[in-house]
């Protein structure tokens, strides 16, 4: 027992928060790189983090592609449609206020939620994890799920490798330095609308594989993605909007504060993020992480 709490709840709430808060970080990783790079709020991410759980569900079901295949061909697939939507549509935003940015990314997910809660209706549709995976591990005080456990650690390799691909990469400085003066970057020979439309596809294949690694413990569902997104908006606020590392730090802490809150005052779980989010703004507008105007 720990404060009353028996050990086995309060280490379960902890391992439930803890992969919440693994989606929590990947999806605000996305939405961070592509608000820092394009300064587009892509309201469409819950949408794309949904549609890599249809695909995985799709590709399993029409064309008997398993689990790990599907976890790469998920994502390329998401972020191959995040292309042609940037092509398409967002390249013609980016000279307008940020607003209308806003506003098409989400009738974007509101087209994309309603046109498979028409095919496949709101229940949800079961996705099985991989037989690799199956089954958990006797850890004494707790019993961890095996796949439960595979998808924080490789949500840590995923966020850290994205981190470190912007970070420390010469990719990484042609993107930081693009948005922060195009003009000049294309100058140096430069394709700056390149570097953009692969930052969105980026952007939303990380939302897809999110989506994909979700699919087993979570069911493969149209809502999925709306049921998330305004969590991660308010993971973003608070760590810094465009913040990479905020994004990733206060992904995880906030999901196990959730995790927390379940076991010590269950009634607040679902609002603690929004509290958090408000205290963070009244104190640091700019986030935990991000740069004061």
């Amino acid at each position: 027992m720990i404060f009353g709490i028996p050990i086995q709840a309060l280490f379960g709430q902890l391992l439930v928060g803890l992969i919440n808060g693994s989606f929590y970080a990947m999806l605000s990783l996305g939405l961070a790189i592509i608000f820092g790079m394009l300064r587009i709020i892509n309201f469409a991410h819950g949408a794309q983090y949904m549609l890599g759980a249809f695909a995985g569900y799709m590709l399993l079901a029409y064309a008997g592609i398993g689990y790990w295949p599907a976890l790469i061909l998920a994502p390329i697939l998401v972020g191959l449609t995040g292309i042609v939507i940037e092509r398409l549509a967002l390249s013609r935003l980016y000279n307008l206020d940020h607003l209308y940015g806003l506003l098409f990314t989400f009738g974007l997910a509101l087209v994309l939620e309603g046109v498979f809660r028409y095919y496949y209706g709101v229940s949800g549709q079961a996705y099985s994890p991989p037989p690799l995976l199956a089954g958990g591990t006797n850890l004494g005080f707790m019993f961890l799920p095996n796949y439960r456990a595979w998808v924080v650690v490789a949500s840590l390799i995923i966020c850290l490798g994205t981190w470190l691909l912007i970070e420390k990469t010469k990719l990484g400085a042609y993107l930081r330095a693009a948005t922060e003066n195009p003009s000049l970057v294309q100058a140096f020979g430069v394709n700056v609308p390149l570097l953009l439309t692969l930052t969105y596809g980026i952007g939303c294949g990380l939302a897809g594989l999110a989506g994909i690694m979700a699919a087993p413990v979570y069911q493969v569902s149209p809502l999925m993605g709306s049921n998330l997104i305004i969590v991660v908006f308010a993971v973003v606020v608070v760590g810094g909007m465009g913040s990479i590392l905020g994004a990733i730090i206060t992904g995880y802490v906030l999901g196990l504060a959730e995790g927390l809150t379940k076991v010590f005052y269950p009634e607040a779980s679902s609002i603690v993020i929004f509290v958090i989010m408000a205290i963070v703004l009244l104190l640091r507008p700019a986030g935990l992480f991000g740069k004061d105007a």
